[in-house]
C-alpha cells in the first residue's frame, strides 16, 4: 500500500507543477479548466492555486493512511481517502466530456489512475 500512496503523490506532485505553470501564465490552458483559455484568466488561476492545496491535502492523507507519515488521526486519513476517491471518480466523466480534446485525452486517464490509486490507499 505505501507504493500506491507514493505513486499517487508523484502524480499529484506533477499536477501541482502543471497547475503552478498555469498560474504563472504558461500557455497550456487547453489541458485544463475546459480548455477554453490558452493562458488562464485570474479567476481560473485562483482555481489552480486551490487545486494545488487540494493535492497537498490528498497527498498528506494518502501518506498518513499508508503509514508513511503520522500527522492526522487514522479516522481522518481513512475517511479522507474515501472522499479523495470520490473526488477523482467524479473527475473522470467531467474530464471525459470536456470540449477540449487535449484535456479529454490527457486528463481523463490521469484522473482514472488517481481514482484507482486512491481506492487502493483507501482500502488500506
Amino acid at each position: 500500500m505505501p507504493a500506491a500512496a507514493i505513486a499517487l503523490c508523484v502524480i499529484l506532485g506533477a499536477l501541482a507543477v502543471f497547475q503552478l505553470a498555469l498560474i504563472l501564465g504558461t500557455p497550456i490552458g487547453r489541458f485544463a479548466w475546459g480548455g477554453q483559455h490558452r493562458v488562464l484568466p485570474a479567476k481560473l488561476r485562483v482555481g489552480s492555486a486551490v487545486a494545488i492545496l487540494i493535492y497537498a491535502v490528498i497527498g498528506t492523507l494518502a501518506l498518513d493512511r499508508a503509514s508513511v507519515i503520522d500527522v492526522v488521526p487514522d479516522l481522518v486519513s481513512s475517511v479522507g481517502m474515501w472522499v479523495a476517491f470520490g473526488y477523482f471518480v467524479l473527475g473522470i466523466p467531467l474530464n471525459a466530456v470536456s470540449r477540449s480534446k487535449a484535456e479529454r485525452f490527457t486528463m481523463t486517464p490521469v484522473v482514472a489512475i488517481l481514482a484507482i490509486l486512491s481506492l487502493l490507499v483507501a482500502l488500506g
